[in-house]
This record gives structure tokens, C-alpha cells and sequence, in this order.
């Protein structure tokens, strides 16, 4: 339509620490509503915060995964302002001397690496929960999350489109995932993303763009808020992007304010004028000293980072040889790469089958990650949960496919069995043993059932010796009918050709 989108996040990760940022409270999730709360962050007089140290690791670990520059000082800020969930009235923050700066997130778009630059990370505190839906007609406010750690992740604005937005957040979840910082449970508010967004027209070429570009004027920037999913995230963005175009088309003026997203008419609903960072405030917290962030114990969180989504990937594609496809799939969380690597651990233990060749053990690979990504994933998907609580263990999975590798079971019962694992735990050798299920590759004994079925379908027969290779295909359904599914399907085709 002749316009470009400017989009910058504001990204808001609840860290996994035990305790809150400033005091003792637990941080669990879902416990009683104002049970995880103290005269600290409540905020009442005479009290005094005291930084939680594991957070600030932990802030500082996300940063330099993200590339950031860490301060050598850091100081925090109180953001003032007024809101029922917020017993302060201030929110202890940081704004001039952030904690890190100048990082860095790629992400592909167009089958290009696009660099999306990280502004800053600090560290700051949760605000409560408001809830409106308890009571008819009331609003109830819940403490608990009052002072549980959180990291703000600003990007510059070189988001251009509402898919972008969607897969640097995708990006983002997985490496704070992988360094285990984050649980970045999106239902559960540990990941939290605030869209800003502007459109302009895409040939403009007046002003100059606050990003260095020359040439470009931004347009007036809309903050989209309550988004509780990456797909909301996109589908708000796309939203917004159709109605700020239709509003200049009009001739219409966009106004700088804050709107929400509402998930259920799939629109964004004004909420407020947006607020500048003058309107907070913001001051040194008198509470607090300066942070002086040591450097060798930066160099050892540095050493400590493990092996990034990224970096992964591209291992898996070199080790295992496999697509670069299947690896970004299978490195999509951590707990799902572990998986893998486990299974491949596991089948190259296995004393049932011999797979030293390089070629054996590219394919063996192969048929482990296809299998994962099929049959795995959509069980997980069904049941909805997550890989961590599968109770087909990886070592199990291995087993499996080795008996398939060896003949012992036929893909088509593997998937029987494989239901079965994933709703018991049992190994496939026990479930086959069970219920009977050991693939017939016995050429004596299939070569009589293959007779039969010949005898009995002299008109397929005739079809086939004529040309028609379809014929084949049904003369092997007949016979893996008749062994309910047992037979080897590549023995069953060799002696089906010699008799025919």
C-alpha cells in the first residue's frame, strides 16, 4: 500500500529467582492471592530494599547472550507514577545508567540474517496483578508479584513487520530458555511484550530517522499493550498497521497514545495518552548504592553461558547432518535439543544394532529427528504439554527405532506402540511382547500367505502382468491385512515380484 511499519519492543522477562528483587518473598507462581508479601514491597515506612544478587547475575547473563555491553556502574532510578497495583506509587527501575547497552539479536526474514538492535537490558521490579473478572462490577488486586525480578529488553526500532516482531520474540524466548534465566511462560506473565509501533510512507524523504538513516521521518508511535502470546503480538501489530494506513489515507492525525489489545474482537482499544519519560519522574533511588559490576565475575558468567540456540543449530547440521530445517526445529527450546542428543546418545549405546558406518549412522539420525518432529511433537501438542513432562523418555524412543532399524517392528505398528509410550512410560520391547506385535520377516512363512493372496485375487494378478503397477500396491495391502499389519512390507514386495 505504499507505506513501511516501525516497530520497537519492549520485552519484560520475570527472572527464576527463588525470592524476590529487594526482600525474601517467594516468587512461585499461583500461590494465594497477597500470601508472598512483606512490609518491603508493599512498600510501607521505615523499610529498606536489598538488591537480590542472583538476580543481578542473571540479568548480566542475559545481556551478554544478548551481546551487550555490561556498565562498569549502574545505578537505580525510581519511575514514579500512580496506579492501584503499585503500592509504592514508584516502581524502583533503571533509566539513566542502565545495566547493559549495545546488544544484538539475528534473526532471518526473507532468507536473510537481519541484525535487530538491542537498546538495553536493566533490571527492575514487577508491579501487582490487577483482576477483573473475580467479582461483578469490581476490580481485586493481588500482591504476590509486587517485587518479583524482572528484565526489560528494549530493541531499537528495526522491526519492519509484524512477522518480524514474531520471530525475534520467538529468538529471544529460546536463548533466555536456553541460559535458564527465564521460564518465559507467556500464560503465566514471565514474558511479557509491549509493541511500539508507527507507519509512514514507504518513499518519503524528509527528515532523518532517529536510527542514523537519512533521509526517512518517522511517523507519530503508538504503544500497543496486553498481549499475551507471540500470535497476539503479530496479529495486534497487523491491526494497527491497517489502521493507522486507513487514518492517513483519510487525512486523519495518529495520536501518540497507548492502546490495548482486544483478543477477543481482534482490535486495539485506546487507553490512554502516552506517557513521555519526563511524566515519570525519574530520580535516583536514595535506597540503593551504586552498583559496581566486577569484572572478572562478569568473565566468569561469560564462561558460564551454554552452548546458544544459534550455535546449536548449526551443530546439529554439521554433527548430525541434518537439514538446517529439522535442526532450527529441534533446537527451538532446549529441553526439545537435550531430547534429541539424548535419543542419538542412547541408540549409539545400543547393543542391538551396529551403526559405526558413517552413512548408517547419518541416516539413523535422520529417521530420529523426522520422528520427533512428527510423531513426538504432535503428541505433546494434543496432550498440551511439555516435552520436560513426556513420559517417553528419550532412552525409550531410541529402542524403539533401533527395532525398526533391525526389522523387528514395522513403522506402521511403531506408531501404535509409540502412543502407548507416550501415555505409559513402557518401553516398545515390552509393549511388542505384550500385544504381540514382532514384525513377521520370516521368508518361509510369508512366502504361504503371499501364495494365498495371489490365489485368491487371479484378477489383480492379471491387472498387474498387464501393466497396471497399482495392482502391486494392493496385493501388499491384502497381505499386511491378513498379518493384521505384521509383515515385513520389504520382504512382502521382493516375494510378491518373484511369484507374480
Amino acid at each position: 500500500m505504499g507505506y513501511e511499519a516501525i516497530i520497537g519492543l519492549e520485552v519484560h522477562v520475570q527472572l527464576k529467582t527463588k525470592s524476590k528483587i529487594f526482600c525474601s518473598c517467594s516468587t512461585e507462581f499461583g500461590a494465594l492471592p497477597n500470601s508472598q508479601v512483606c512490609p518491603v514491597c508493599l512498600g510501607l515506612p521505615g523499610v529498606l530494599p536489598v538488591l537480590n544478587k542472583t538476580a543481578l547475575e542473571y540479568a548480566i547473563k542475559a545481556a551478554l547472550a544478548l551481546d551487550c555491553r555490561i556498565a562498569k556502574e549502574s545505578i537505580f532510578a525510581r519511575k514514579n507514577y500512580f496506579y492501584p497495583d503499585l503500592p509504592k506509587s514508584y516502581q524502583i527501575s533503571q533509566y539513566e545508567e542502565p545495566l547493559s547497552s549495545k546488544g544484538f539479536v539475528d534473526i532471518i526474514t526473507d532468507g536473510k540474517l537481519k541484525k535487530i538492535r538491542i537498546t538495553r537490558v536493566h533490571l527492575e521490579e514487577d508491579a501487582g496483578k490487577l483482576l477483573h473478572e473475580e467479582v461483578k462490577d469490581s476490580t481485586l488486586i493481588d500482591f504476590n508479584r509486587c517485587g518479583v525480578p524482572l528484565i526489560e529488553i528494549v530493541t531499537e526500532p528495526d522491526i519492519k513487520s509484524p512477522r518480524e516482531a514474531r520471530e525475534f520474540l520467538a529468538i529471544l524466548k529460546s536463548i533466555l530458555q536456553y541460559i535458564g534465566v527465564s521460564d518465559c511462560n507467556m500464560e503465566e506473565g514471565s514474558l511479557r511484550c509491549d509493541a511500539n509501533i508507527s507507519v509512514r510512507p514507504s518513499k518519503e524523504e524528509t527528515g532523518k530517522r532517529g536510527n542514523g538513516e537519512t533521509g526517512k521521518e518517522l511517523g507519530v508511535k503508538v504503544e500497543i499493550k496486553n498481549m499475551n502470546s507471540f500470535k497476539a503480538v503479530e496479529k495486534a501489530l497487523e491491526y494497527e498497521m491497517r489502521r493507522q494506513i486507513k487514518a492517513l489515507e483519510e487525512g486523519k492525525r495518529i495520536v501518540q497514545e497507548t492502546r490495548l489489545w482486544d483478543e477477543n474482537k481482534e482490535i486495539t482499544i485506546s487507553m490512554r495518552t502516552k506517557e513521555e519519560a519526563h511524566d515519570y519522574r525519574y530520580f535516583p533511588e536514595p535506597d540503593l548504592v551504586l552498583m559496581e559490576i566486577d569484572r572478572e565475575w562478569t568473565e566468569r558468567i561469560r564462561k558460564s553461558l551454554p552452548e546458544l540456540p544459534e550455535a546449536r543449530k548449526a551443530r546439529f547440521s554439521r554433527d548430525y547432518k541434518i537439514p538446517d530445517y529439522d535442526a532450527g526445529i529441534l533446537t527451538s527450546s532446549k529441553e526439545l535439543a537435550d531430547y534429541y542428543e539424548e535419543c542419538i546418545e542412547a541408540a549409539r549405546r545400543s547393543p542391538v544394532a551396529d551403526r559405526r558406518s558413517p552413512v548408517a549412522g547419518r541416516k539413523f539420525n535422520k529417521e530420529i529427528a523426522n520422528w520427533i518432529m512428527s510423531e513426538l511433537l504432535r503428541e505433546l501438542k494434543e496432550g498440551n504439554i511439555g516435552i520436560e513432562e513426556c513420559k517417553a523418555r528419550p532412552q525409550a524412543l531410541a529402542e524403539m527405532m533401533t527395532l525398526i532399524d533391525k526389522g523387528i517392528l514395522s513403522r506402521k505398528m511403531a506408531k501404535e506402540v509409540f502412543v502407548e509410550m507416550f501415555e505409559t512410560g513402557e518401553k516398545a520391547s515390552w509393549i511388542i511382547k505384550k500385544r504381540s506385535l514382532v514384525q513377521i520377516s520370516d521368508e518361509e512363512a510369508l512366502t504361504k500367505i503371499v501364495d494365498k493372496i495371489l490365489k485368491e485375487n487371479p484378477r489383480v494378478v492379471e491387472d498387474y502382468k498387464k501393466g497396471k503397477e497399482k495392482a502391486l500396491g494392493y496385493l501388499v495391502g491384502q497381505v499386511m491385512k491378513e498379518t493384521k499389519g505384521r509383515a515385513n512390507p520389504q520382504i512382502v514386495n521382493k516375494l510378491l515380484k518373484e511369484e507374480l
